[in-house]
């Protein structure tokens, strides 16, 4: 269960800097998103001017006001026939991984797109990341898709799952 001090709200362009070091330790260190280069400062305003422009949420958890993880969602493909569809992300500063923070950032995605009237809520995610499959199946999300070396990261090959939450 996370901390009763953990707090989710709305980002803001000073948050950029903290979400922009978890993210880049991501790439960095880990299978959860398959980039390899890291991302700069002005890269993370311009991703989140965009996705303020369309509408999208980014939510920050923060405790004691140090923000120690973020999530949002976007297009899940960019067809008309998809636009009930998103799909999302979710990270959580290592030090504070399996402690719940990821379950409130995920539950405020899940919030968002069903007020907004969105109907599949989809989850892409390395399949050796048993914290991250366990977490969405604790959220109803089910799996839907195993892709096989679909990735290529760390002089590996990479298999992804899709998980889908419907929210109607």
């Amino acid at each position: 269960m996370p901390d009763s001090t953990v707090t989710i709200r709305h980002a803001n362009v000073t948050d950029l800097p903290a979400v922009l070091d978890i993210y880049n330790h991501a790439i960095i260190n880990t299978t959860a998103v398959y980039q390899e280069d890291v991302h700069t400062l002005s890269m993370r305003e311009s991703w989140f001017m965009d996705k303020l422009k369309n509408g999208y949420p980014v939510f920050v958890a923060t405790e004691a006001n140090k923000v120690i993880g973020f999530s949002t969602y976007g297009p899940f493909r960019n067809w008309p026939g998809y636009r009930f569809t998103v799909e999302h992300s979710v990270y959580v500063h290592i030090d504070h991984r399996g402690k719940g923070v990821g379950k409130l950032l995920v539950q405020s995605v899940i919030g968002h797109a069903r007020d907004k009237g969105m109907h599949a809520l989809i989850a892409g995610i390395d399949s050796e990341s048993a914290g991250s499959l366990k977490l969405h199946q604790s959220l109803g999300f089910v799996e839907v898709a195993h892709f096989k070396q679909v990735g290529f990261k760390f002089g590996r090959w990479l298999d992804l799952k899709f998980l889908e939450l419907l929210l109607s």
